[in-house]
C-alpha cells in the first residue's frame, strides 16, 4: 500500500489516499476534507490503470456509484474502443458512453488515470473524454486534452473552456503540483 496527500492550494481541502496493487487490479480509498464537508470514496482500476468503478459518499449524506462495464479489457484496450456501459447509481448514462476515465474535481489522483493509461511519449498528445465527477457528486461528459511536456510534466487542457495547466508529476504519474489547484504533501509508505 501507498499513501499520497494534497493539499488544496485555494480551498485549503486535504487529501489522504492509500492505493492498494491487487493481481488483477488497482484499488484506491480516499478521504478528502473539504472544509465545511468531507468526501470519501474509492475507485477500481484494472491492471491498464482503465476506469471500472467509484463508490462515493459525502458527509452531508450524498452518495454516488458510477461504473463502466470495461468487457474484462485493460485500460489501452478500452481506449481503442471505448464503448457503452456506464451507470450512476444504476441509472444508463449514455451520455458518458464516450468516456473511459473519470476526473473527480476534488481531487488530483484522478488525473493519473489518464496519464497512465495513455502512456504518452514527450511531445505527443491525446484527447480524451472523462466522467468528470463535481464536489456535489453530479456527473457530466468532459473533452479534455493531456500532452507530455516532459518526462515530469504534462499540459492539461480542457476542452470546453479555456482553462489549462502545466502539470508535474513524479516517475509513477502521480500530481506532484497543480498549480492553482493542488500540491502534493510529503508521502508515508
Amino acid at each position: 500500500m501507498t499513501t499520497y496527500a494534497w493539499r488544496g492550494t485555494t480551498t485549503g481541502s486535504v487529501e489522504h489516499l492509500d492505493l492498494l496493487p491487487r493481481d488483477d487490479r488497482w484499488r484506491a480509498r480516499s478521504v478528502v476534507d473539504l472544509g465545511p464537508e468531507r468526501v470519501e470514496y474509492a475507485v477500481e482500476l484494472d491492471t491498464g490503470w482503465g476506469f471500472r468503478a467509484l463508490r462515493a459518499r459525502s458527509s452531508s449524506g450524498r452518495t454516488l456509484d458510477l461504473s463502466r462495464a470495461g468487457g474484462g479489457q485493460d485500460g489501452a484496450a478500452q481506449a481503442e474502443h471505448p464503448g457503452p456501459g456506464w451507470q450512476a447509481d444504476g441509472v444508463d448514462r449514455p451520455d458518458l458512453d464516450g468516456a473511459i476515465d473519470i476526473d473527480l474535481a476534488f481531487s488530483p489522483f484522478t488525473n493519473t488515470l489518464p496519464i497512465r493509461r495513455l502512456e504518452l511519449v514527450v511531445g505527443a498528445s491525446a484527447e480524451i473524454v472523462t466522467a468528470y465527477v463535481t464536489p456535489e457528486l453530479t456527473v457530466a461528459p468532459d473533452p479534455q486534452r493531456y500532452t507530455r511536456l516532459a518526462d515530469d510534466r504534462y499540459l492539461y487542457e480542457s476542452l470546453d473552456s479555456d482553462f489549462r495547466a502545466e502539470i508535474t508529476v513524479d516517475a509513477d504519474g502521480f500530481v506532484v503540483d497543480y498549480p492553482g489547484l493542488f500540491v502534493r504533501l510529503a508521502d508515508r509508505g
